[in-house]
């Protein structure tokens, strides 16, 4: 324990006690690491660290689905960090047509890759408000859209960069959607409703989209992720950039959404894939 330090860490606000170098663990982390087969000791302490800060934050609760694509693989990249089930039901990831697996995250080929997540927005939200977000660690190319989510054609829950001038959109349980331009689409975007008319989008903890869509509902449909789920049909593929983090869950606060942004900031470094 010599390279072990005791003291107390702050993070926007936060002050907790804690013992770096000793390993802390956390029973949902290693619960995921054990489904995901995970040996590697990097990706052992930056899952662990994640899960605990994101405990600490009170962030973890409001999540249904967390996916920190680590591992390098298919096999590894399909878990959900909340719920490391093998299951539909317990939003486990399904690949399908040509993605690349590696220590970066995961990255579809533009053309017929997505994964379906088998979250329905519709049931597992009802009248709750939601948020979801992803990190990105390369520029989207000119002239492509890159849309994650799901749409029945009316109502949205879907956020993304298109018009190959980085114009950011968010819809989340509307048939509006809000759009601003944005210098860049690298690192992590958090996208959330609050309350009845207010949508926000942040990335890299900056605010890119505060605007007014009224609730009427979520599309009926699974969310999907590297493109759309266009009425049950994959649409509007994501070109070939790696997602290192993708996540859904209920409402975050602007709190929320910079804790979230510190923890997932730390992690990506952790891994030496932070942009």
């Amino acid at each position: 324990m010599a390279n072990s330090r005791f003291g107390l860490r702050t993070r926007l606000g936060l002050v907790r006690s804690y013992t770096e170098g000793l390993g802390a663990t956390d029973a949902d982390a290693t619960a995921f690491l054990n489904a995901a087969g995970i040996t590697d000791a990097t990706i052992i302490g930056a899952i662990q660290q994640l899960v605990i800060d994101l405990k600490l934050y009170s962030v973890w609760s409001k999540m249904k689905a967390i996916y920190p694509f680590v591992g390098g693989t298919a096999s590894t990249h399909k878990w959900n960090l909340k719920d490391p089930q093998d299951t539909d039901g317990a939003y486990r990831l399904t690949f399908y047509g040509g993605w690349t697996h590696n220590s970066n995250g995961v990255t579809p080929n533009g053309s017929n890759a997505y994964a379906d997540t088998f979250l329905n927005p519709n049931t597992v939200f009802s009248s709750n408000y939601a948020s979801h977000g992803a990190y990105f660690r390369e520029t989207f190319d000119a002239g492509q859209t890159n849309v994650f989510g799901v749409t029945n054609g009316t109502q949205r829950f879907d956020f993304g960069y298109d018009n190959g001038v980085l114009t950011v959109f968010n819809s989340i349980g509307s048939n509006n959607s809000d759009a601003s331009s944005d210098s860049s689409n690298r690192g992590f975007v958090v996208a959330t409703r609050q309350g009845a008319s207010v949508v926000k989008l942040f990335r890299n903890n900056v605010s890119k989209i505060s605007g007014t869509q009224s609730f009427v509902s979520y599309p009926a449909f699974n969310y999907f992720i590297g493109a759309r789920n266009a009425n049950g049909t994959a649409a509007l593929f994501s070109n070939s950039k790696s997602i290192a983090f993708l996540f859904i869950g209920d409402s975050l606060t602007d709190t929320d959404a910079t804790n979230y942004n510190t923890a997932v900031q730390a992690f990506q470094t952790t891994l030496g894939r932070q942009v």
